[in-house]
């Protein structure tokens, strides 16, 4: 007889059920998190904090609710992983960042109040790159976070923290932002589903900024499913986010279920030299998956997504320049004590409290947006941004999806590319575009290569069509 799945590798629909049947409580489950999250994460710091009696309150709380009939929501006493870049009550919000090191959230964002609204249970703050840029947690000023399938490997960024906690086993959902690829990609690197949802779909207040008009929160999980499930807590218009839409939030589980035949776009641009020649086989047999559903696939044409490369990192430093603005040593956070005068301060302050990853993108944003350089480069990247928009909708009004790599490789060595900032960037030159033009896009697992690191197939849907890409990619993981 097969021997049963542990606790810790159950997908979130398993432990509902569970929950539901009397096998489990939410204490039961959360106490199997604690004890693996003990064993494994002192070499995977995958965590930055963890409050364990708080959680253990928030499980029991969840208990005495079930016994009584009066349950917030279908993942009442789940256990949810938190990128330290969102905010929430009382808890560390260090953004990865020494700037920001002692700093306590005096509030929580409108996805934490909204989890708390439905019972999940805020299990630990997760490791990522320093305000969220990178691409392999590496940059984070408590140390990097290791991927779980190979200790050597960096686990993609920035939200490797919440990608390695899913995949270890340490939480079963997690909660992530994706600037520029920041969820998909440690997705794909860590052999788990990660989705960006629409700009706009989930509330973004509470969410310490980088590049305001890139970022969204989405989430983690073993399977698209759990994905939804998450996403459903979360999603909505929110009165303190100015950017989020009045939108149908209604149940995203079942729409992921309803399976058709899809026009499906493969992109040739996103296949050229540079693609890694085991991403591209085991993407191929995905595509040849939908080919054989039933899905019609056709082949499009859209912008070199290395030119998206350029124009995403023009854009997110500008935007970075002036929202790392606020860090002034001043006001709240590191303040260097044997300062002179105020001058001073802000730059012992920031020289001491910013990393070499966060001082880069500052000064390129200085750059972009200085008199003489801002129409020859910012205006020129926004203006191209309009044309990548443009290009997408009209593609989406022939195709359903569009199927391409979630990266160009397989998860790569740690310190690998940290002494070169381009071929860092280049590791999410298939997932910016989205980004730039607002769109919502999946990463799921579609393969190993042939020393058994995990593969990503990202699929790419119109504006607002989360319940279309979770059907999609859904349909490929059953």
């Amino acid at each position: 007889m097969p021997t049963e799945k542990p606790i810790y590798r159950q997908c979130v629909g398993e432990l509902v059920a569970a929950l539901g049947a009397g096998n489990l409580t939410a204490v039961t489950i959360l106490e199997a998190l604690i004890g693996r999250t003990k064993e494994l994460d002192p070499e995977l710091h995958a965590f930055l904090s963890v409050d364990v009696e708080d959680s253990l309150r928030q499980a029991s709380a969840s208990d005495r609710r079930r016994m009584e009939g009066r349950l917030l929501g279908p993942l009442d006493g789940i256990p949810v992983a938190i990128k330290d870049i969102i905010a929430e009550k009382g808890r560390p919000l260090t953004c990865g960042s020494r700037i920001l090191g002692n700093y306590v959230s005096p509030y929580d964002a409108t996805v934490i109040r909204r989890l708390r609204t439905s019972g999940l249970v805020l299990w630990g703050r997760t490791n990522l790159d320093e305000f969220a840029m990178g691409s392999s947690t590496e940059s984070s000023a408590f140390g990097a976070t290791k991927n779980p399938w190979d200790r050597t490997r960096v686990p993609g960024g920035s939200s490797g923290g919440s990608a390695c906690c899913v995949a270890a086993g340490f939480a079963p959902l997690a909660l992530g932002t994706d600037t520029g690829g920041s969820i998909r990609q440690p997705a794909a690197f860590c052999g788990i589903t990660g989705l960006k949802p629409t700009y706009g779909c989930v509330s973004r207040y509470g969410v310490s900024a980088f590049a305001s008009s890139l970022e969204q929160v989405g989430p983690f999980g073993r399977s698209v499913e759990d994905v939804a499930l998450l996403l459903s807590s979360i999603a909505g218009h929110d009165p303190m986010d100015s950017t989020s839409v009045a939108m149908d939030t209604s149940d995203y589980l079942a729409a992921s279920r309803k399976f058709r035949t899809w026009t499906i776009g493969v992109p040739e641009e996103f296949f050229k030299s540079g693609l890694d020649g085991e991403v591209e086989a085991a993407v191929r047999r995905a595509i040849a998956f939908y080919e054989k559903s039933g899905c019609r696939i056709r082949t499009i044409s859209l912008p070199d997504p290395s030119l998206a490369i350029a124009v995403y990192y023009i854009i997110c430093t500008a935007e970075a320049f002036s929202n790392l603005s606020r860090f002034d040593g001043i006001r709240y956070g590191l303040r260097f004590p044997k300062a002179r005068d105020a001058v001073d301060v802000y730059f012992q302050s920031r020289g001491a409290g910013f990393g070499e990853e966060v001082k880069r993108r500052i000064l390129l944003g200085a750059f972009v947006l200085s008199d003489g350089y801002q129409n020859a480069y910012y205006t020129r990247a926004q203006r191209i941004r309009t044309r990548f928009r443009r290009d997408y909708l009209n593609i989406l009004t022939e195709v359903d999806g569009i199927l391409t790599p979630t990266t160009p490789a397989a998860a790569f060595p740690l310190g690998g590319r940290v002494q070169d900032p381009l071929a860092m960037y280049l590791a999410d030159i298939y997932t910016v575009t989205a980004n730039l033009v607002g769109l919502p896009a999946i990463s799921i697992p579609c393969g190993f290569t042939a020393s058994r690191l995990p593969i990503g197939l990202q699929i790419i849907a119109k504006p607002f069509a989360e319940r279309e890409i979770l059907a999609m990619a859904n349909s490929f993981q059953l």
